[in-house]
């Protein structure tokens, strides 16, 4: 083989390098992520890049109580998505009155009320995006509107998956 063939075939490969690269750019990371997928048709509406042990919250205002509400929740052994903490606001149809075994309940400096310890793993986790209200995912730094995102009245259920890219 001649140098000048041999110079060609590592031009390409290193092409090959770059563009499997630029790939990884465009369309995502290796890893598992949250997956927001439609619950009635399977579309996907978005993912997010998670770990284990990462929390991520969805933000409501109570159609029957009217008043904010924060669940909290944990991924936990890769796939699996715990609720760990509720924050509300106030006392009212829908919202819990009494703590289970080992959860526990404190005020926050926002003036929530902060049940935790709930540790209740969830399968599926799905909501109803509000009509009246919007439902905002916090993952991250990011702040999500699920009724942009999704639309009013989608079904959205939350799943952790493994991506390969």
């Amino acid at each position: 083989m001649s140098r000048t063939q041999s110079h060609q075939k590592l031009l390409a490969a290193a092409a090959l390098l770059v563009a499997a690269a630029a790939m990884l750019l465009l369309f995502g990371s290796p890893g598992y992520h949250l997956v927001l997928r439609n619950s009635q048709t399977g579309q996907i509406y978005e993912e997010y890049p998670i770990r284990e042990g990462d929390r991520f919250s969805v933000e409501f205002v109570h159609s029957v109580n009217k008043s904010p509400v924060r669940d909290i929740y944990e991924v936990r052994d890769n796939t699996d998505l715990y609720v760990v903490e509720t924050d509300y606001f106030a006392f009212g149809a829908g919202v819990q009155t009494e703590l289970n075994p080992g959860e526990t309940l404190s005020y926050g400096e926002d003036g929530s009320m902060q049940v935790k310890n709930i540790n209740i793993k969830l399968d599926p986790l799905t909501y109803m995006v509000g009509t009246v209200s919007d439902h905002i995912l916090r993952i991250g730094e990011r702040e999500v509107s699920l009724r942009a995102l999704c639309g009013r009245n989608s079904r959205v259920t939350f799943t952790v998956q493994w991506r390969p890219f």
